[in-house]
């Protein structure tokens, strides 16, 4: 992978394993950080799709919808993040999530 970009690793380690949350999440990360916001929200969103209790992925994505100022979406991200982390016994992100869905109005 000598000569790759860190995106493009990600992009040939999910297709070898395209179950993985860590690479999806990776890859998604990747893209907001080079500005590429559809492309990540798109990551997001399989990444929530593939693995719905992946907990990182709902603070993530309602925080990029948040920067868009995509704030409906953002909040019901959020809604749906704090129960996947309550359910997950993740009280810290489910009160992380709670204060920036706190915030959003």
């Amino acid at each position: 992978m000598a000569g790759k970009s860190r995106k493009e690793q990600l992009e040939e380690m999910l297709r070898d394993d395209p179950d993985d949350p860590f690479l999806w999440y990776g890859l998604a990360m990747e893209q907001a950080g080079a500005g590429d916001h559809e492309a990540a929200l798109r990551s997001f969103d399989e990444l929530r799709r593939r693995s719905p209790d992946y907990v990182p992925a709902y603070l993530q994505t309602g925080q990029l919808l948040t920067r868009l100022d995509r704030i409906d979406e953002a909040r019901a991200v959020y809604q749906v993040g704090i129960a996947v982390a309550r359910r997950k016994g993740d009280q810290h992100a489910a009160g992380e999530m709670e204060g920036f869905l706190d915030g959003l109005d």
